[in-house]
């Protein structure tokens, strides 16, 4: 496995467990579970904005070039006609979704004790990043799986 893609993978994963810890933080805040959630978020957007790099590093200097066209002629072509496209156009807004929630938390920390629907409105962004986060692994097998499947249709 190429490096940039385990770097895009692992950071991007971290990314999906830190907000993990926000949403389950905000579930019952108190001052200090917000400080840590803040936190939380904090690193999340960092991993999110890491696997942003790597991941558009490594489309602009291996997948375009050398991947995409093994999958395209492969038994899957799909594989980059759909889920690559999507995973493309999701995962852009990630970084931002991860943004406004770290946002938001240090902006209106106190809101989130005294504000159920305010609370809420941030449990379900974070809850839509770490479901959006793990869709993402689950469309990277995919595309893995659309290129390992066209190396073995070309091997044998």
């Amino acid at each position: 496995m190429h490096i940039l893609i385990g770097l895009h993978a692992f950071l991007g994963e971290m990314g999906a467990l830190a907000f993990l810890w926000v949403f389950v933080e905000l579930l019952n805040p108190s001052e200090s579970r917000l400080r840590r959630a803040k936190i939380a978020a904090l690193l999340g957007v960092l991993f999110l904005l890491g696997a942003w790099f790597f991941g558009g590093f490594y489309y602009i200097t291996e997948y375009g070039a050398a991947v995409k066209p093994i999958i395209k002629a492969g038994p899957l072509p799909w594989a980059h006609s759909v889920i690559t496209e999507t995973k493309e156009h999701v995962f852009l807004f990630l970084p931002f979704l991860a943004v406004l929630v770290w946002g938001l938390l240090s902006r209106y920390q106190t809101e989130f004790i005294q504000n159920r629907k305010f609370r809420i409105a941030v449990l379900l962004i974070s809850g839509l990043i770490v479901l959006v986060a793990f869709a993402m692994a689950g469309m990277g097998f995919i595309i893995s799986s659309g290129f390992r499947a066209a190396l073995e249709a070309n091997s044998i």
